[in-house]
């Protein structure tokens, strides 16, 4: 018998297209959907073989491996991490973190004290918490809610894809199938990439399924997953996860040294 693949993976939009059909392709595969923080909680208390996990939970799993050629990343403008200001960047002293995120919350302090060279005060937003009238300069968003906040009492509206970018010119990943160091996927690993090819395949059709949900414009859902969102890991993707690892690390969000291996199966199943 074909033993059961807990997989577990963010329900947001830019999801939908890895998870399309994900367990129609190896009937093994039992998918479960939750925010990035949680599912990688379950990663680590081994609830889950395989999640869709934020990349700084990556660097802090134990010995994770990780699908080959699919994440979730952008090269510029990623429309879904926000960061709302009051201010410039240059003058934020106070910052609240979507707790939702972990990568992004990384990813905020590392271009506050990185680029601009200011360290404010950081507050944790509560998942279901509104932003609207919080006491901070700035306020982090994710996810759909970021792509729905209007947020009118914050001037600024700072594209954290597009900082990144711009800082370095390298693309930004924000998720990867992590696979528990101990977990053989056999011919499941399949199903990962032919869900991919058929989820791109299909983003106008998950757009206009997905959009009245998240009271967004369908056009807009498609554009975001066809033109902005990047599901491919090829070697620049690789390039901008090592310089998020090494900046992480110097700041202490990060453990030195981790890995960045891809899952072998003639490896794994060596074993």
């Amino acid at each position: 018998m074909i033993p059961i693949l807990r997989i577990g993976a963010v329900n947001y939009l830019n999801t939908k297209p890895l998870i399309e059909r994900l367990t129609d392709f190896a009937p093994n595969l039992e998918l479960t959907l939750d925010l990035p923080s949680r599912l990688a909680d379950r990663m680590a208390n081994g609830e889950l073989d395989v999640g869709l996990i934020p990349i700084i939970e990556f660097f802090r799993g134990d010995h994770y491996t990780f699908v080959p050629n699919i994440a979730i990343g952008s090269r510029g403008p990623v429309l879904s991490v926000t960061l709302f200001s009051r201010v410039p960047w240059t003058e934020i002293r106070t910052v609240a973190l979507d707790e939702g995120s972990r990568t992004s919350s990384a990813l905020t302090q590392i271009i506050l004290q990185k680029r601009y060279g200011i360290h404010p005060e950081v507050r944790p937003l509560a998942i279901e918490s509104p932003a609207d009238d919080l006491s901070t300069n700035a306020v982090l968003l994710i996810g759909d809610r970021a792509m729905r906040a209007c947020l009118p009492g914050y001037r600024f509206a700072y594209d954290l894809g597009e900082e990144w970018t711009d800082w370095t010119g390298l693309p930004m990943v924000y998720a990867v199938w992590a696979i528990r160091n101990e977990v053989k996927l056999g011919a499941a690993e399949k199903a990962f990439h032919r869900a991919k090819e058929y989820g791109l395949s299909r983003a106008g059709e998950i757009a206009q399924r997905e959009a009245p949900a998240l009271g967004l414009d369908p056009g807009y859902c498609r554009r975001y997953l066809t033109n902005i969102i990047r599901y491919d890991l090829g070697p620049s993707e690789l390039a901008g996860l090592r310089k998020y690892h090494q900046l992480a690390a110097e700041l202490g969000l990060a453990p030195q040294g981790a890995n960045l291996d891809f899952h072998r199966p003639d490896l794994v199943e060596s074993r």
